[in-house]
């Protein structure tokens, strides 16, 4: 077992805050709530192709936002701020960018405590000094006399000439998004830089970079959404607290967690997925592999892998030592009298002495340890590329075999919806498999129980998984070749498919269920063997 600690905090979700709007989200046909009580539902009977990468989730409540909802949402979260404390839009906006986009805080900060929330925001509600009437002011910037109506202010009425606004705020916005809390230039004032200066002495390229930071900052800002992390994907999620599940789908058919923006990884804990991925691509692998299966040169200490041959080895130039690869000794000690080629009377002789118990227990915990590695990562990767071969045959199914099996089988397409709900349990399935073997790497090994009960389960389920791929993927082949003698036998086709789905959903449910309990049952089951007993 590694020792690597859980890197990201599942509770995160838990502290957004109430200012949650369910009007936006997914409801059915009939207004009734989109998802069924079910504890986890698989495949719906009217599954389509926006469920293809992950189904439904019943715990869970969220709504996909595209670029049009994003902005209605944030205009309303303006409105409603400026009209109910009588500010401008422009103010309503730098509140709630401050507070990370929620009314609820802005209204009860507000109400609690005006004049500080407008000196922590620098909301000036009138000037720190009022300008003189004559005809030419110092800028505070370049220090020039510039003609006073030239010059210009904040609403803390600092004066700087036109010029240098334009410098000023054309590098903050070209700085990044943090000239949407630009502040006045004299170091000693807070008064920030509205909107209405933004618009006077920005060029328009600088406006719409502007105006960009602004509708970002309402997603990334805001604690209770975040971007689809697909690439080109330009959708947001905008989660509810509860359920437990942070599994989500966005329009873009990606799946992926909520919580720690990685895909989705439902029955695994956010801390479990951290962990593998960090192993899959730290250094600590190689590191097993090389002191597994190779032998430093006794010289140069350089590493040395055998692959082949005899026990006579010879380290690459520069160095060129000959030595014997089990005792590590120099070759020219070593002859017939040692063994020869092929063995070391020496090695032996010190190793019945223990000499060499250290290393080679060292490196036959690195053996084990990797092996071990190597059987659960080539499992999850195996299961990765079938559940990618899948989505590609869900498609091309969708898109081609369906029109041409509804012809040659003379059944309308919406008769054939049973092949696609297979396909549909088939790539979800491959998804749960793949992240059950992290959870098996990472499942104690002393807790031999546990690991009985969960490799069982797991091998019901692939097991399951299999038949139903092998049915849908092979056995559907013979009704796409034109004959008119398989009706017989294409309805005991799909009682066969629709039992097998049946089955295998019902395998993964229990499988999901026990691990996202961490396997509680077995506990369960022990004590009650004791009290039998």
């Amino acid at each position: 077992m590694d020792s690597e600690e859980d890197m990201l905090d599942a509770n995160d979700a838990e502290s957004i805050d109430d200012d949650f709007d369910h009007s936006y989200y997914r409801n059915n046909d009939d207004g009734a709530d989109a998802y069924p009580d079910d504890d986890y539902t698989f495949l719906e009977e009217d599954a389509d192709a926006s469920d293809i990468v992950a189904l439904r989730r019943p715990q869970l409540n969220y709504a996909v936002l595209a670029e049009t909802d994003i902005r209605q949402r944030q205009e309303d979260d303006i409105t409603k701020v400026s009209t109910v404390l009588y500010i401008s839009r422009a103010e309503a906006a730098h509140l709630l960018c401050h507070y990370s986009w929620s009314v609820s805080k802005v209204h009860d900060e507000w109400f609690a405590d005006e004049d500080r929330v407008r000196n922590s925001v620098g909301l000036l509600d009138k000037p720190m000094i009022q300008l003189s009437n004559c005809k030419e002011l110092t800028c505070g910037i370049c220090f020039e006399f510039i003609p006073r109506n030239k010059i210009t202010s904040a609403a803390c009425g600092h004066p700087f000439c036109c010029t240098c606004w334009e410098g000023y705020i054309s590098t903050s916005i070209n700085g990044g998004p943090g000239c949407l809390t630009l502040r006045c230039p004299d170091p000693t004032c807070s008064a920030i830089v509205g909107q209405d200066m933004i618009n006077k002495f920005a060029s328009d390229e600088d406006k719409e970079k502007y105006s960009r930071y602004l509708f970002r900052s309402y997603i990334e800002d805001n604690r209770k959404t975040k971007w689809c992390p697909a690439p080109g994907c330009e959708h947001a999620v905008d989660f509810a607290a509860g359920g437990g599940n942070f599994d989500v789908t966005c329009l873009c058919s990606y799946g992926f967690c909520w919580n720690c923006a990685e895909e989705a990884h439902r029955p695994v804990d956010c801390g479990t997925v951290a962990k593998w991925i960090l192993k899959n691509s730290a250094e600590s692998e190689n590191m097993n592999w090389i002191l597994a299966n190779s032998k430093p040169c006794p010289k140069c200490k350089r590493p040395i892998e055998k692959n082949q041959g005899c026990m006579h080895m010879t380290c690459t130039q520069p160095c060129k030592f000959e030595f014997c690869w089990l005792c590590l000794g120099a070759w020219s000690d070593h002859g017939e009298r040692t063994g020869g080629f092929y063995a070391c009377n020496r090695y032996e002789a010190a190793k019945q002495e223990g000499v060499y118990d250290e290393a080679e227990r060292r490196r036959e915990l690195a053996k084990n340890s990797l092996e071990r590695y190597t059987h659960y990562y080539e499992r999850w990767a195996s299961n990765q590329s079938s559940r990618q071969k899948a989505l590609g045959d869900l498609q091309q199914m969708e898109t081609m075999s369906l029109d041409k099996l509804s012809d040659l089988q003379c059944t309308p397409t919406s008769q054939l919806k049973f092949i696609t709900e297979a396909w549909l349990q088939i790539v979800e399935c491959r998804r749960v498999l793949k992240w059950t073997y992290a959870y098996g790497y990472y499942l104690p090994e002393h807790e031999h129980a546990k690991r009985q009960f969960f490799e069982y389960l797991q091998g019901e389920a692939e097991s399951g998984l299999e038949r139903l791929h092998q049915c849908a993927e092979k056995e559907l082949q013979q009704f796409l070749i034109p004959d008119d003698s398989q009706s017989k036998e294409f309805n005991e086709f799909r009682t066969k498919l629709t039992g097998l789905t049946s089955v295998t959903k019902t395998y993964f449910e229990n499988l999901v269920r026990a691990l996202e309990n961490n396997l509680s049952d077995v506990d369960s089951l022990g004590g009650c063997s004791e009290t039998n007993k």
